[in-house]
């Protein structure tokens, strides 16, 4: 039986009573209205899942109840009711955000299923909402690991372009450093949070393809075009894009990124029609975008629009403190994942996390963690536990040319310790597949195919 709340604003008391037996028999909970004042005040102290309400009333009309109601940031959904129906009333109505309008006499079944529908856009506002909220809460600043001087300034940064109105930002740092998760944390906490946050790496797909994906294409721009398509760029109206690996744009897409970043418009792969959207474009590059400059592999007219607001990210090894509250969260992750208790490391372990250079920065540090959890014998990690930190091959007795991985009392999980191999892989390869392939012994096909079973992709 339904629970939901509806809350009946209307001026003659037959109606009322007549759609509140019906609605009643449907199993809401039904309150009523006299007067628009009266169905303003009782939403304010309890709410309501849908309102009917009528557009001639005592005090007030339906569209000036609507108005406050839309004022006051309450998006309750509204069906009109009114003996006064025209198309000019109608269109008026929707206008200031009513979900749907129906005449009197109210036909009860049309209404019922009305009544239905609106509750299911309620149901639906609400899931949003939860979704929402759950993104914020798991890319809030309190839930990014670092309490170095070096991360403290990265938040002050990210925390002003974050309320900012800027349209383009630039991050440049390392691989490793996290550019995705300080995207993602920009865009949460932004006026932009409610709209879409769509990414994209600039070297996953070919220019062809990359052209497609970030503009969209027309129907029968190419031979596979069977249908008009929306590129990223369009799907992110009123949020943010993200473009990873920037640098690595071909120089073909590079003028067309400029012309949009200038314009704020782009036409789509065959088309003719300029598309105007409102998206913040937040790039990301590890590369030494002055050098490509310099080797004509980058155009200095974009990367000047890009560098608008620049953020900086530290890698691990500027970020003084920070190694053991990230060793800490990472085994909490993982003993939750793997269903572990490891309590943490022994001292020798200490030392070595602290004096290893990390060049892979916290991806690298996340996946030894990961390893090291996954295969750990006892309750506390040990040095042991990190062999390709100290330049053993897993398993091996210091570097001996045998290969043999000790398979612990209570067991692995193979699809577990088939994944942190391969992360290992393309970490050791700084992403380059062919290489962490090769490392594997496996082709670039039968490695990207673990990749995608992983969800690495």
């Amino acid at each position: 039986m339904a629970d939901e709340k509806i809350l009946i604003v209307e001026d003659e008391r037959l109606i009322r009573w007549s759609i509140r037996q019906r609605l009643e028999r449907e199993g809401y909970q039904v309150t009523e209205a006299e007067t628009g004042k009266a169905g303003l005040r009782h939403l304010q102290e309890f709410g309501a899942d849908l309102v009917l309400l009528d557009y001639k009333l005592p005090d007030l009309t339906g569209l000036d109840v609507l108005r406050q109601l839309r004022q006051a940031d309450n998006d309750t959904v509204v069906i009109m009711v009114t003996a006064y129906g025209t198309v000019e009333t109608a269109v008026d109505a929707m206008k200031h955000g009513a979900f749907d309008y129906i005449s009197k006499p109210c036909n009860m079944d049309e209404l019922a299923l009305l009544v239905a529908k609106g509750l299911e856009q309620t149901a639906l506002k609400r899931q949003v909402a939860r979704l929402r909220a759950a993104l914020a809460e798991q890319y809030g600043f309190d839930r990014i690991i670092g309490q170095s001087p070096a991360m403290q300034d990265l938040f002050k940064v990210m925390k002003d372009v974050a309320g900012s109105p800027s349209s383009t930002v630039f991050l440049r740092g390392e691989s490793g450093t996290g550019k995705d998760l300080v995207a993602r944390t920009i865009h949460y906490n932004s006026a932009r949070a409610a709209k879409p946050f769509v990414n994209i790496t600039c070297t996953a797909l070919a220019e062809t393809l990359l052209e497609s994906e970030l503009f969209g294409h027309e129907k029968g721009a190419f031979t596979d075009a069977k249908m008009t398509k929306k590129g990223l760029l369009e799907l992110a109206d009123g949020g943010t894009a993200f473009l990873d690996e920037v640098g690595d744009m071909p120089a073909a897409l590079q003028a067309k990124l400029l012309r949009f970043l200038e314009e704020k418009t782009f036409r789509r792969v065959g088309g003719t029609t300029d598309i105007r959207v409102d998206v913040r474009v937040i790039a990301a590059t590890n590369r030494d975008i002055e050098r490509a400059i310099r080797d004509k592999q980058f155009r200095e007219d974009l990367f000047y629009r890009l560098n608008i607001i620049p953020i900086y990210l530290p890698a691990l090894r500027q970020r003084t403190g920070d190694i053991p509250l990230l060793t800490n969260y990472f085994i909490a992750s993982f003993n939750r994942e793997f269903k572990k208790n490891i309590k943490g490391l022994d001292d020798d372990a200490e030392r070595l996390l602290e004096s290893h250079a990390w060049p892979g920065n916290v991806r690298e540090l996340r996946n030894a963690i990961e390893r090291a959890v996954l295969l750990a014998r006892g309750e506390q990690l040990t040095a042991d536990d990190f062999p390709l930190l100290r330049g053993q091959h897993p398993g091996s007795a210091g570097g001996g040319a045998g290969f043999e991985v000790r398979l612990p009392a209570s067991g692995v999980d193979m699809e577990q310790v088939e994944r942190a191999l391969v992360i290992q892989a393309i970490d050791m390869a700084r992403g380059n597949q062919t290489k962490a392939a090769k490392l594997l012994n496996l082709s670039r096909d039968q490695l990207r195919y673990r990749m995608e079973k992983f969800g690495l992709l």
